[in-house]
């Protein structure tokens, strides 16, 4: 008897399913039912077809995007880009140096659409004519309190990088700045934990009930 992959799930088990037509479902990936899957997808995604997934998810996309200041090619981005795919972002955005660091996405990127701006000027253009307010996540004198803030169900939410945060052009491009109120000593919370908290403040307003 064969293990199990220590991730995912092994080969399709039994006769593979098919269609009404007899045969194997478009969206389904024949190398993967026979070799299993051990992708980082949720189980309603096993077997799937990866352009199926980007697919499927792009039916019920949200309505905000996440951009992501890249001056230092900052590990934090992964993470931030991770966490945009599990809210279902309607795309991620890279402002600064084209290629950024992707090991801790995960691969999750794969999944969404990515989009580059050689600064800010040109991600502010982007976002105005298609009338998204930026909204900055930083905290920085003169931010807002996140928590009681009714964040728009389209806009652009922006981040900075792990230490400096955002940029005098990014903050000053935002229609508003949140930040998040913290009890402990630390100056800052770390960026991909500050986006998680964003974007789950954001889904707690536009998709709970």
């Amino acid at each position: 008897m064969s293990e199990r992959p220590a991730v995912g799930v092994g080969p399709w088990p039994g006769p593979w399913p098919t269609g009404a037509d007899g045969h194997l479902p478009g969206h389904l990936d024949p190398e993967l039912l026979r070799e299993g899957d051990a992708r980082n997808v949720v189980d309603a995604y096993r077997y799937w077809r990866h352009e199926a997934i980007v697919a499927d998810l792009d039916t019920r996309r949200h309505g905000f995007h996440v951009a992501v200041e890249n001056w230092g090619h900052d590990f934090n981005i992964g993470s931030v880009i991770r966490t945009a795919n599990a809210f279902n972002a309607a795309a991620f955005h890279i402002v600064g140096r084209r290629r950024w660091n992707r090991r801790g996405a995960m691969v999750t990127d794969r999944y969404q659409h990515e989009h580059h701006h050689p600064d800010v000027a040109h991600l502010s253009a982007w976002a105005a004519e298609r009338g998204l307010p930026l909204i900055g996540v930083d905290n920085v004198a003169g931010s807002v309190p996140l928590e009681g803030y009714a964040v728009p169900r389209e806009c652009v939410l922006v981040l900075g990088q792990e230490g400096p945060g955002l940029s005098d052009a990014a903050l000053a491009s935002c229609e508003d700045v949140l930040a998040i109120t913290q009890h402990g000593s630390t100056r800052s919370v770390n960026a991909g934990a500050a986006a998680a908290i964003v974007m789950y403040h954001w889904a707690l307003q536009h998709t709970a009930g």
